[in-house]
């Protein structure tokens, strides 16, 4: 039987009053939802302004609270073909924005997951991103959020149990970009986020220097429409100049259970890109 929607809108306020009440800490029971409402929040109409966060906006809360937002945006709607490479709109919250309803999505990750839109239409592709199995100029928009910096690094411990993507190689994010560039059509639009901030390689993630992050993307044929950076501070996220991120370090919840002052999710800064094929 299919639960009635007032219980489950009953049971998904009080996950999110319980993670309240128990001190808001990220990633323990109840942050998803409440990420997922706050998300929600900052995509109505007129809620977000990406040069203008409010005082405290997304505390305690990762990067996708910034990244999301800041992705619609800058989307228009209307028609046309639509890659998500790597799968951080594969949520009913995100698939049902007018400004995706009309497209023709695709979505590329490694491995299945939970949700899936199929009956919607979405088409789902179980690949690599440094070889897409699509012709030269097929999509005209693609999004890639927070993904490139999994690239060759070990994405077994999260995304895919396949030993084949256990890997020590961040340069090769630098494939997948070529491949995006490869699937785009000329005059088409890639927006693309990641942490930014002192470099390093996690194992599982790398953090992008912005002038790396900036010079990976300009050995293709792009132009950078615009650029954003976004800094976690412990006032929430913030809008940021480059200079002011480039010492940005990130909290590894994999790696330590201890939070910082600031209750940092993930990262403290991040680079979003609006870019255009030449």
């Amino acid at each position: 039987m299919k639960t009635p929607g007032w219980l489950r809108n009953w049971r998904l306020r009080q996950k999110i009053k319980n993670f309240q009440e128990r001190g808001s800490n990220p990633w323990t029971p109840g942050y998803e939802e409440y990420k997922r409402q706050q998300i929600s929040r900052a995509l109505q109409a007129g809620c977000f302004d990406p040069n203008h966060l409010p005082e405290n906006f997304g505390y305690g809360l990762d990067e996708r609270i910034v990244e999301i937002p800041w992705l619609f945006s800058r989307l228009q709607r209307g028609q046309g073909r639509f890659l998500d490479a790597g799968s951080a709109l594969n949520q009913e919250l995100y698939l049902t924005h007018p400004a995706l309803v009309a497209k023709k999505i695709d979505i590329v990750t490694l491995a299945p997951e939970d949700y899936c839109a199929w009956r919607s239409g979405v088409s789902y592709l179980f690949a690599d991103l440094r070889c897409l199995p699509y012709r030269d100029a097929w999509f005209d928009e693609i999004a890639s959020i927070s993904t490139l910096e999994h690239i060759g690094l070990d994405n077994t411990r999260l995304y895919t149990t396949d030993p084949g993507y256990r890997e020590s190689s961040p340069a090769e994010a630098s494939r997948a970009v070529g491949e995006l560039f490869r699937v785009l059509r000329p005059g088409g639009k890639l927006w693309l986020t990641v942490p930014v901030g002192q470099p390093a390689n996690l194992g599982w993630l790398q953090i992008f220097a912005p002038a790396g992050l900036e010079a990976m993307v300009s050995a293709f044929t792009f132009t950078i429409m615009d650029r954003w950076y976004y800094q976690y501070t412990p006032q929430g996220w913030r809008k940021a100049h480059v200079s002011e991120v480039s010492g940005a370090t990130y909290f590894d919840w994999h790696s330590t259970k201890i939070y910082d002052s600031d209750k940092a999710a993930a990262a403290r800064a991040v680079g979003c890109l609006e870019l255009v094929k030449s």
